[in-house]
């Protein structure tokens, strides 16, 4: 395996982290676990609270990273190139509202070499002293964007846990980086939780910034710290108002969300009664369905109809 030293460059001196003994490490990678970029806008804003903060440490992109599948963006102006978006996987030195110091470490996930990339990651928890990395991500789920957003806890310690697991017994789902980095570092005595919010598959490729506000709080909880959400919150107020205009305009599609919300209601109401999830048999509309109302719902909201 390669040397840590070589795939990920730490800064000698922090003396912001003189005397720190908890220490929280916010992760978010790009890529494969943000239906509706909830948790990039939830790193952006914690980016942006703090003024940018600095960078602590450096991935070696080019170990990780596959270009021809996730090609950069760059400018060509007239005759010429420029402005090439160089892919950065960093983690910086924030603060929190009330002055607490944490670390974020965000970039795209990367494309090989996980093990490698755990290792590197470990690396970084062990010299800069981090106590606790915790991961955001989202998944798109058949729920309507009208009723709580859920949000799936997970840890490589029980002791993290502050809820109980919707789920019950193994499912079987495509790995990400980000997980396998909470297992090898679960293994090696490092302490690692992540939080998942369930995103309205009909929304997975929109910004949905009502989710980033449900994830941030879970970090406060889980990392002790303390974040603004005022601006996000407004965000998530606009993107509202934006659906439910669409929607009041549009009654096929509030037809569909309709439906998923007496699907969901009745899932509620079994869970709590102990009953079986398929209890009450409400009709629902096939994939199929969703799928054609929702082409027009996205374009919808993206298209010069909901700019006027």
């Amino acid at each position: 395996m390669p040397d840590p030293d070589r795939l990920v460059h730490i800064v000698d001196d922090v003396p912001e982290l003189t005397g720190v003994t908890e220490l929280a490490m916010v992760l978010v990678l790009d890529g494969f676990l943000d239906a509706g970029s909830a948790a990039a806008i939830a790193a952006r804003h914690l980016v942006e609270q703090s003024g940018g903060g600095r960078v602590v440490a450096t991935f070696e992109v080019d170990e990780f990273h596959d270009y021809r599948a996730r090609r950069p963006a760059m400018s060509f102006v007239r005759d010429h190139y420029e402005q090439y978006d160089a892919p950065r996987l960093v983690v910086r030195l924030l603060a929190d509202a009330g002055g607490t110091p944490f670390l974020l470490m965000h970039g795209p996930e990367p494309d090989n070499k996980w093990e490698a990339f755990a290792a590197a990651v470990r690396h970084v928890v062990e010299r800069l002293g981090v106590t606790r990395v915790i991961g955001m991500g989202a998944v798109p789920m058949a729920v309507p964007h009208t009723r709580p957003i859920a949000v799936t806890h997970h840890a490589n310690n029980p002791e993290l846990l502050a809820a109980d697991s919707p789920w019950r017994g193994e499912l079987r789902i495509p790995s990400s980086a980000q997980a396998l980095l909470e297992v090898r570092l679960g293994e090696t005595g490092h302490d690692a939780m992540g939080f998942v919010a369930h995103i309205p598959h009909y929304l997975a490729q929109l910004e949905y910034p009502e989710a980033s506000v449900s994830l941030l709080e879970q970090v406060e909880r889980g990392g002790r710290l303390v974040v603004d959400l005022s601006s996000l919150r407004e965000a998530a107020r606009a993107r509202d108002e934006e659906i439910a205009s669409y929607l009041a305009a549009n009654t096929e599609v509030l037809e569909v969300v309709q439906a998923l919300e007496q699907q969901y209601d009745a899932f509620a109401r079994a869970e709590q009664e102990g009953d079986s999830l398929l209890a009450d048999d409400e009709p629902i509309p096939t994939g199929e369905e969703i799928g054609r109302q929702f082409e027009q719902f996205l374009a919808g909201l993206d298209g010069p109809e909901s700019e006027s």
